[in-house]
């Protein structure tokens, strides 16, 4: 389809059950050569480099850690999380970090919880600028997987990124996420396609390998194709065949 997006696997939602060696592996056999996973700090970063050079892949993202960008009271407790992300990324030359925001705060004016939000980015921004390293905030769904959340639509986050106004600070577009929040997918992706920095995919519904169910993948594929996007296509979903099936004949679609 076009040879400018790669895809990477998730190896937390994709092979969860396996350890990251025999993961790294199972990815790396079917042709992928990048992989992300969820949490740093919960992990040996001595085996995930391990894996990585044994098969010459590549770390396409890591999250940093999960404390709320809208509430104020506990930003300092996120920019440390930040620090601390920043230096696991660069010892495991990882050069996106995937934030989520946090949930709607009940009681407190959005337009207060929008601002916190700038705030805090801009707060982070100052943390990664003169790194390699992009911070990529994710909107998610409310209606089925993560109810009370405050992130929902694209067009909100690509606003908070145009006020944050750094380089480092990007949206992660959940195909999936998106699909359920707002839908209109490619027109979204297409017009705020210069503040993405990371997209995530899975079917729906279900959440499942990206060729069961509503959305055509290949159509936004193709139009995220003809952008100027040269970053990656993280597969973070839950296979309900065996995962290297799946994965492999997904591969084509970026051949």
């Amino acid at each position: 389809m076009t040879g400018k997006l790669k895809p990477s696997v998730c190896i937390d939602a994709v092979f969860g059950d396996l350890s990251v060696t025999d993961a790294v592996k199972r990815v790396h056999d079917t042709g992928i050569n990048a992989f992300e996973f969820w949490g740093w700090w919960d992990k040996d970063s001595a085996e995930i480099k391990r894996a990585r050079d044994n098969h010459n892949m590549a770390i396409s993202a890591c999250c940093t850690k999960f404390i709320s960008l809208v509430d104020p009271a506990v930003r300092s407790d996120y920019l440390n999380g930040l620090e601390e992300s920043i230096v696991a990324a660069k010892d495991l030359d990882c050069r996106t970090l995937i934030s989520q925001v946090g949930d709607f705060r009940k009681g407190v004016p959005r337009a207060e919880q929008h601002d916190a939000l700038v705030d805090g980015l801009t707060a982070a921004a100052a943390l990664l600028a003169g790194t390699d390293i992009t911070l990529v905030i994710e909107p998610l769904n409310e209606l089925v997987d993560h109810a009370g959340y405050y992130l929902i639509r694209s067009d909100e986050a690509f606003q908070i990124v145009d006020k944050v106004n750094s380089p480092n600070v990007r949206v992660v577009f959940d195909i999936y996420h998106q699909q359920i929040s707002e839908g209109h997918l490619i027109e979204r992706i297409t017009s705020g396609i210069d503040r993405i920095g990371h997209f995530h995919a899975a079917g729906n519904p279900g959440r499942h390998e990206l060729d069961r169910g509503e959305i055509h993948y290949p159509s936004v594929f193709a139009a995220i194709g003809e952008t100027n996007y040269q970053g990656y296509v993280g597969l973070e979903y839950w296979p309900v065949e065996p995962a290297e099936v799946g994965l492999k004949r997904i591969r084509k679609w970026f051949e």
